[in-house]
């Protein structure tokens, strides 16, 4: 219902600040009455992380920060849902605005700041829904006055482990001062170990994925792929917001604002990052391509560049959530023309092409 109604409320919601805006869209999805999550064409599945994802198409973290609404989100089609980033402490974030819609360019900027209910609050909710069927993550950061940000870490992956199907260490949102700085060898390794040690003492099963920036030099996205591989991780997702401004940008005086950058200019940069990490750990390490999916088209050269799964966010604000059906749809119809029975024959194919071109 919500996705047919999408369309009618769209330019009510854009005449809104683009926070209200979406506080509003999740406690509407908050009131809508459980329902079945559709079934998906079983050529849609990947087996991936010791489990079988329906479909490939996932929503990024940062819409569902605080893990309100997963199960009418993947009620909406997603194959699997990631809710975050949560920290520790509450933490309000950046003061507003913070969030800013670049209509002509279909982009966002925002800079939440890692804006969090905390740790105690979205285990709550996490533990409430236990037993439901649906592949749910959760993104995890550090307080921004954390004095020991390895320990934030450990703690979110010691409690969070339990609850989720994969948690993912997010060292690359540019809104949290310092925490690219994360991404650096040395403090990579011992984070890495920290939080793969934390989520083995916790008993869980759950993946750890690490989130890269997609402004990072080659020869960091190296150190990076090594560090990852050794410590056990067991996905990159590519990638997170972008700092740059493309000269392209319609939008020139929102361009201004600071924050990370999403929707469609990201795709290029990301797409990018994405085939050069595929060309660096090949079928070692799964890959999560992120970063301007609007369309069939762009999920699809996400799997070409290297990606067995995608996730998407911003293009909902422009296209609603129905755009999920016809990316899911679109995605067919491409694996009839290359003539593949599973996307997984599809994944990076074109990544040498697309590690230069995208």
């Amino acid at each position: 219902m919500i996705d047919l109604a999408f369309p009618l409320v769209r330019p009510l919601l854009h005449r809104l600040d683009a926070e209200r805006a979406h506080d509003l869209t999740l406690r509407a999805l908050a009131l809508m009455p459980p329902r079945e999550v559709p079934a998906d064409d079983p050529r849609l599945g990947v087996d991936l992380l010791g489990r079988r994802f329906p479909n490939p198409v996932g929503l990024a973290a940062g819409f569902d920060k605080g893990a309100r609404v997963p199960d009418a989100l993947l009620s909406l089609g997603f194959g699997f849902v990631e809710v975050g980033g949560v920290v520790p402490r509450p933490q309000p974030g950046n003061p507003r605005p913070r969030v800013f819609r670049l209509a002509a360019d279909r982009a966002v900027i925002n800079r939440y700041g890692l804006n969090s209910e905390g740790l105690a609050v979205v285990a709550g909710r996490l533990r409430a829904r236990a037993g439901r069927p649906g592949l749910v993550g959760v993104n995890i950061g550090a307080n921004k006055d954390a004095s020991d940000r390895l320990a934030d870490y450990a703690a979110c992956t010691a409690a969070l482990a339990p609850l989720v199907d994969f948690v993912t260490v997010n060292v690359s949102s540019p809104n949290t001062p310092g925490l690219r700085d994360l991404q650096g060898e040395a403090f990579l390794d011992e984070l890495l170990a920290r939080t793969v040690e934390a989520r083995d003492a916790s008993g869980a099963r759950a993946a750890i994925l690490l989130k890269i920036a997609p402004d990072m030099a080659l020869d960091a996205l190296d150190a990076v792929c090594a560090t990852a591989q050794r410590r056990g991780v067991q996905a990159l997702v590519v990638s997170n917001t972008t700092v740059a401004r493309p000269a392209s940008l319609v939008e020139q005086a929102l361009a201004r604002e600071t924050g990370g950058l999403s929707g469609r200019p990201l795709f290029g940069p990301a797409t990018r990052m994405l085939a050069q990490t595929r060309l660096r750990v090949g079928d070692a390490m799964p890959l999560i391509g992120v970063g301007g999916v609007d369309s069939a088209d762009a999920a699809w050269t996400k799997i070409l560049a290297g990606a067995s799964l995608v996730q998407l966010y911003s293009a909902l604000v422009y296209d609603g959530p129905g755009l999920v059906g016809r990316i899911k749809a679109g995605l067919l119809v491409r694996m009839e023309r290359a003539g593949v029975a599973s996307l997984r024959d599809a994944v990076g194919r074109d990544a040498a092409a697309l590690a230069k071109s995208a």
